[in-house]
């Protein structure tokens, strides 16, 4: 072979390498962050934590419509009301659908974590209930009334009895209040103070049992007809999509909220829990 022609043919065999590098490089490279999976056209997974209906009953309804939108919808259906904030805040979860404002505001002071609020998506009427009663004036002195433990909670029960004139607190404590804030408690009533998933199994044991709509519902306790005393939607408590501060702005808990505040979510309350829960979004 002349030398010329070793040249052509080095010359060749180098282009040809150059080639395939190239191939090599882009088949390898990986998108980054959330826009370059779904400019690959590859589906997202959504990590939410809940506990209970309806809260698990609206993931379920979106999860479909999250799917179009090519995002894969895992929900997590935990056992109690810590789980889902610690699960969120080890980011083992991308967000979590159970609770309200102030009872995550204290999660994070109590924590040092950064959860964040996306979106209310109903009202939870919250109600005092008793199965000795039938009015709240017939409640008797010394009466025990439980109420959640956990200190938002606790103090949503305390504010809902003053607004109704049965116990007065010191001013200004507001939902921070406890029971050592009670300046008048003319009736002298007790409390018994437990966790919030444990108060419908009190009910039998106690003259008044303060929760929400999700647990009185079991029992056959709606806010509307059994409640001796309810809260109204002007409350600050409405049940929250949370996510975190550094996925909040993403775009897919951004689907996640507007799929959870649609027209078909809105009806679904309507026709399934008209009694209990009150849409917060329009």
């Amino acid at each position: 072979m002349s030398k010329f022609s070793r040249s052509m043919l080095v010359g060749l065999l180098a282009a040809v390498m150059l080639v395939v590098a190239g191939c090599g490089q882009k088949e390898t490279a990986e998108p980054a962050g959330e826009t370059g999976k779904e400019a690959a056209g590859k589906e997202v997974t959504l990590k939410v934590a809940s506990l209970i209906p309806p809260m698990t009953e609206v993931l379920d309804l979106v999860k479909p419509k999250l799917k179009e939108d090519g995002i894969n919808l895992e929900i997590m259906i935990l056992s109690d009301n810590v789980q889902p904030n610690n699960a969120l805040a080890n980011k083992e979860v991308d967000a979590n659908f159970f609770q309200h404002v102030p009872y995550m505001e204290e999660y994070n002071v109590n924590n040092g974590s950064e959860l964040v609020a996306i979106e209310p998506i109903y009202h939870a009427i919250y109600g005092a209930y008793s199965k000795r009663y039938k009015s709240i004036e017939e409640l008797p002195d010394g009466a025990t009334i439980a109420v959640a433990n956990d200190p938002s909670n606790l103090g949503r029960s305390l504010v809902l009895l003053e607004k109704h004139g049965l116990i007065k607190l010191k001013e200004g404590v507001g939902i921070k209040a406890t029971t050592s804030d009670i300046v008048e408690n003319s009736k002298k009533f007790k409390f018994q103070e437990v966790d919030l998933l444990m108060l419908a199994r009190t009910l039998d044991d106690v003259d008044m049992a303060i929760m929400t709509p999700a647990y009185a519902k079991p029992l056959g306790l709606t806010p509307k007809k059994d409640a001796l005393i309810t809260e109204g939607t002007d409350s600050e408590f409405a049940i929250t999509l949370v996510a975190r501060k550094d996925n909040a702005d993403s775009e897919a808990i951004r689907k996640l909220a507007e799929a959870m505040t649609g027209p078909d979510v809105k009806k679904f309350f309507e026709e399934n829990y008209g009694d209990i829960a009150i849409p917060a979004f329009e």
